[in-house]
């Protein structure tokens, strides 16, 4: 079995797709399509559909016109290694959008990313819970995730 998650776009289908592969390393593009058949959401050629990948992670897209827009029940999480990798996927996909709390934002197509550093699923798991208490707390008030505040957090200081 395979499983792709599967995303529908209003319009831009294929600048979003472009956009999302050129800042994942190891994303790609495999094929875009227009659906050749008549279809509710328009008429043969309308609509498009295409496969790619971010990352490891499989997805389909399809730009068929508004049906349900994205919202909080379906996000992108990024896990980056360093501060300089969060920034700079951060910055990228919140122009345009709007940024959340707790390394949450919307990109300019409405859809929700996590970006966050991989230390935090380390600090969230260590057994201490002290530790981890001060770290949610500490996550609780930023807005993008700054590694070395985390890890203060987690010293205590």
């Amino acid at each position: 079995m395979k499983v792709t998650q599967h995303l529908w776009f209003e319009k831009d289908m294929e600048a979003a797709i472009g956009f999302y592969t050129s800042l994942i390393p190891g994303s790609s593009v495999q094929w875009i399509s227009p659906l050749l058949a008549e279809t509710p959401s328009g008429p043969p050629g309308s609509v498009k559909v295409a496969s790619f990948t971010l990352g490891d992670q499989r997805y389909m897209a399809i730009e068929a016109g508004p049906l349900d827009p994205f919202n909080h029940s379906f996000s992108i999480m990024v896990e980056c290694e360093t501060q300089g990798d969060l920034d700079r996927l951060w910055d990228a996909l919140k122009a345009g959008g709007s940024v959340e709390q707790c390394g949450w934002l919307k990109d300019r197509w409405g859809l929700s990313w996590q970006i966050a550093p991989t230390r935090l699923g380390e600090l969230m798991s260590d057994p201490d819970q002290a530790k981890v208490k001060r770290v949610t707390e500490a996550m609780l008030t930023m807005v993008k995730l700054d590694i070395a505040g985390l890890e203060a957090a987690a010293a205590g200081l």
